[in-house]
């Protein structure tokens, strides 16, 4: 509840209106400057606001530095105001140009006789440790009031020393003794002890540093016994080592002792939370011996909650590199193998235990064994894993509690799993959950149908007569009309789409269309209806989208529904395709244009300033290019019947000596045809590179469509331009890669298909005839025959990036050119900053930014020198890393030249995998180069009649400057 207020005052900006940057801070300084504490104080607490409004160096430098001097003259309350502000707003904090000033203001407080004003400019030192971690004035202070009687100011300092040392070696060194005389000293009070014992986990910036740290620790839990301080000891313990790496094979081997040996459950927990903590860092550090510990502890504890914790860390290493690890038997070690069967004992006697959890994560590791191990001895785990998750299946889909729904995804997570790595399962999983489809509770039906749509995208396991059965239960729930049956007929609809992979039979659609018209809302008939689209069911689509335009509030959503509305339509078009028959194949495709054309005005005029849908006008703009390259392509073979090539054609073959030529202009036109496609392909490959947001199955579509026009291009050069050298090799699929969806197993059989035609073409006949001609046009139809899959990142963006940019020098007025004298440099300052929406990383995240920047001269002022060609352009790259979504970096410009120049900044960015995504944005700027007034002066003066070899000794000298 807090959460969601304080979110909404937040966003709510206590209704303050759209302001440019100087306005919104002078607005604030107004309210500091007020006589009033609550003004102040409200205006201190807008500050994060401004600061994510406007991200840029000189507004934040300059509103720290106001902040800074209320910190400085204001009271307690209003410096405790401003300390929340800086942490909340810790990753501006490298943004601020005048560090000193700013620390110095701050800093001045430290000499307070206040103790309340030192602990909290000591918590502020410590929130500001990033950007000064090296000020030893600051270092100084904190060891100072570590000494400090007062016990806030103690606990202050302690927070800062936490901070600096995490930030500073030096200080980190410097402070360790301190800390451990403090920790091992009696005068210091337990509850003290406790705070300061975490500092040690920060002690990791050196070897020597972490041993000696480690050392302390180990005494310590050796010389305090008591709960409290062996486990705050012991997770410091795991940080320190976690931190400097080397020491985790000791660390799990002390956690698995206390776990083994000690009797407190408390600790107990304390070193399973720290298992687990290692198991997700660094799994390849687990021991056979290690693992085998941990199960023998398993089997022995009598207590559920100890039991369901350490089958958490073992499910969490069963999905990792240790499993393997584990199975892999060392040679001439006959006893492992025996023993190796713990972990496989406990996991089979968990599989039913009554308590949910342990339950789950027994099915879970057998899982993993089965999926991630194929020797011959662990085939009946995955009867075991099969009959376990059925079990978990029937029990929690009867349960409506959220522990039930947990655990009820644990269990559909490990179905797919299973199912992915073992087809040959599908069928009884299958079966499972559809026998408890009818049964379960409406949370649980929803959860299944996507596991089900899940399974049935990935092997087409789900037969015609399972149908029967969906659209029972289909007409069973549209009779309801509240959320969960909303969600539960979206699900169910995605299911009966998926399994009926061909068109939809009208049956099918009546049931679906009469439900809808029952029981549910607009929102849960577009959702249905975009499913269709993703699973290639247009004729259904659009009769949804159809029934929809009239109940939409705005004229943007109209047209986004109709422009729906003619893609479906156009795709259903081309679903009446036939082998052989090209003039329906040519009609079907012009109708299909049409239909693209009028969507695609539908679609321009529902885009807006914030929401351009640029890729989804850039997809539609490339299908219809594509369809249009096919229609050409069918036209250019029919001409072989209606031009073919003259008599003389061999003649001319001859003479040209191009052999090409004896097929008439069949050969020309074939050219353009394969020049267009691979223009096709290189344009999906751009859009695809500009789409750094889009999920990976809106990729891979895109990606076939690319290859479709490579295919296309390929294969009129194999048949007719160039058989001699054309080489099968690179296009041929290698059958293990795994498909994801139906579209993709459609096509790339398609893909397979066509080459083979291709290639045994090529091998019988020489170019070109009507074979040759038939088989580019069936491989067309084939192609289209395939229903295009609208995928979601056409209708849905769930993760949101955007880079800004400001450059400096810049004109107040845009069209305005930056004067620079032609002898100097211009130092152009690009500056940026990283926008995220809700979900930042979900499919890639920024590891660099790449920044080109490029200068054109527009128009060119003064005599025409012959100037090198070097110094006509700038063009340069640099990458830069953001830093807290903020990065900077700066580029010295050439402009000898006199004249207007356009300097161009773009931006591209780099992800983890270093693969280059054209993200924009594009800056332009322009720069006029005058001429500097010595070379001006001397020209003048060769102008009134100065020797010409004066002249020319002036023009060296400067060209050489």
């Amino acid at each position: 509840m807090a959460a969601s207020a304080k979110s909404f005052l937040a966003d709510a900006g206590y209704g303050e209106q759209e302001l440019d940057a100087n306005s919104a801070l002078m607005e604030l300084d107004k309210g500091l400057r007020s006589g009033k504490l609550g003004e102040q104080c409200e205006a201190v607490v807008r500050f994060p606001r401004l600061f994510q409004k406007y991200p840029f160096p000189i507004l934040i430098n300059s509103a720290f530095l106001k902040l800074a001097d209320v910190f400085r003259v204001g009271n307690n309350f209003l410096r405790l105001c401003v300390l929340k502000v800086t942490q909340q707003s810790e990753k501006h904090l490298e943004k601020i140009l005048n560090v000193d000033e700013f620390v110095k203001r701050v800093f001045s407080v430290i000499h307070s006789n206040d103790p309340v004003a030192r602990a909290i400019t000591l918590r502020m030192l410590g929130s500001m440790a990033s950007i000064i971690p090296e000020r030893k004035n600051a270092h100084h202070s904190i060891r100072q009031s570590l000494d400090s009687h007062d016990n806030v100011e103690v606990e202050a300092a302690i927070f800062a020393a936490a901070n600096f040392s995490a930030q500073s070696k030096d200080f980190a060194v410097g402070i360790c003794n301190k800390i451990s005389e403090m920790i091992q000293g009696l005068a210091t009070p337990v509850d003290l002890k406790l705070k300061l014992i975490p500092i040690l986990q920060h002690m990791h910036h050196d070897a020597s540093l972490a041993s000696s740290s480690r050392q302390l620790l180990q005494q310590l839990v050796t010389s305090y016994p008591s709960t409290k301080m062996v486990i705050v000891t012991l997770h410091t313990f795991t940080l320190l080592a976690a931190s400097s790496l080397v020491d985790i094979p000791k660390q799990i081997q002390l956690l698995l002792q206390y776990l083994k040996n000690d009797p407190r459950k408390a600790v107990k927990r304390l070193a399973i939370q720290d298992l687990k903590l290692l198991a997700n860092k660094t799994p390849h550090t687990w021991s056979r011996e290690n693992i085998q510990a941990l199960c023998e502890s398993a089997l022995n504890t009598p207590y559920d909650s100890l039991k369901m914790g350490m089958l958490s860390v073992l499910s969490t290493l069963s999905g990792t590199i240790a499993i393997k690890q584990y199975f892999s038997s060392a040679p001439g070690a006959a006893a492992t193998t025996a023993r190796s069967f713990d972990l496989v004992k406990l996991a089979q006697e968990c599989c039913y235990h009554n308590n949910r959890g342990i339950a789950a994560h027994g099915v879970r590791i057998l899982t993993n064994i089965s999926a991630s191990c194929q020797e011959k001895d662990l085939l009946p785990l995955e009867q075991d894993a099969v009959f376990g998750l059925e079990a978990l299946l029937v029990l929690c889909s009867q349960d409506d509690s959220p522990g039930a729904q947990a655990t009820l995804k644990i269990t559909l997570t490990c179905m797919v799993k299973l199912v992915k790595c073992r087809p040959h399962l599908s069928q009884s999983v299958v079966e499972s959950l559809l026998a408890q489809l009818h049964s379960a509770q409406d949370n649980a039906r929803i959860l299944m149908c996507h596991c089900l749509a899940a399974i049935a995208m990935q092997l087409p396991v789900l037969a015609d007569g399972i149908l029967g059965d969906l659209m029972d239960l289909y007409k069973l729930i549209g009779q309801s009309a509240t959320d969960k049956k909303q969600e539960l007929l979206v699900s169910l609809a995605t299911v009966i789409f998926v399994s009926s992979q061909k068109a939809l039979s009208t049956e099918i659609k009546t049931v679906i269309k009469q439900q809808l018209e029952n029981a549910s809302n607009g929102w849960t008939a577009y959702r249905i209806a975009r499913q269709a689209s993703r699973m290639g069911n247009h004729d259904m689509a659009r009769e949804l989208y159809q029934s929809l335009l009239t109940q939409v509030a705005s004229e943007h959503f109209y047209f986004w529904l109709n422009s729906l509305k003619e893609f479906s339509y156009a795709e259903q078009c081309l679903t009446g395709l036939q082998e052989d028959n090209y003039s329906s194949a040519l009609s079907c495709i012009a109708e299909a244009l049409k239909s693209y054309h009028k969507g695609i005005a539908s679609l321009t005029a529902a885009s807006t300033p914030l929401n351009p849908l640029s890729f989804q006008c850039g997809f539609v703009k490339l299908r219809i290019d594509l369809l249009q390259a096919f229609s050409q392509l069918i036209c250019t073979c029919n001409s072989l019947k209606t031009s073919p090539p003259p008599a003389i054609a061999t003649t001319i073959a001859m003479t040209s000596g191009n052999d090409l030529q004896r097929c008439g202009r069949i050969s020309n036109q074939m050219k353009h045809s394969m020049e267009e496609f691979r223009n096709l392909a290189t344009r999906y490959g751009d859009l695809y590179q500009s789409s750094f947001d889009a999920d990976s199955a809106t990729l891979r579509n895109v990606e076939l469509q690319q290859q479709s026009c490579l295919l296309i291009s390929h294969a009129i050069e194999a048949l007719i331009l160039d058989p001699e050298s054309a080489s099968f090799q690179e296009y041929s699929s290698n059958g293990t890669a795994h498909v994801e969806s139906e579209y993709e197993r459609r096509m790339m059989s398609v893909f397979n298909h066509v080459l083979e035609e291709v290639e045994s073409l090529n091998r019988k006949y020489a170019p070109v005839s009507y074979l040759h001609t038939a088989c580019l046009c069936n491989a067309v139809i084939a192609l289209l025959k395939v229903p295009l899959s609208f995928q979601r990142y056409f209708f849905q963006k769930l993760q949101s990036t955007s880079i800004k940019l400001a450059l400096s020098p810049s004109p107040r007025n845009p069209a305005e050119p930056i004067a620079v004298q032609n002898n100097q440099q211009l130092a152009l300052k690009v500056e940026g900053v990283v926008q995220h929406g809700s979900k930042p990383g979900l499919f890639r995240k920024i590891q660099s930014v790449c920044l080109n920047v490029s200068s054109v001269l527009q128009s060119k002022s003064g005599q025409d020198y012959k100037i090198p060609i070097d110094n006509m352009t700038n063009e340069m790259e640099q990458r830069v890393e953001p830093h807290n979504d903020y990065f900077s970096t700066q580029f010295l410009l050439n402009f000898v030249i006199l004249g207007t120049h356009n300097i161009t900044v773009e931006s591209s960015v780099i992800d983890s995998n270093g693969i280059v995504w054209k993200t924009g944005p594009k800056t332009t700027i322009f720069v006029k180069s005058l001429e500097d007034p010595y070379s001006q002066q001397v020209r003048l003066q060769q102008q009134q009649g100065q020797p010409p070899s004066q002249q020319q000794q002036q023009r060296t000298a400067y060209s050489r400057f």
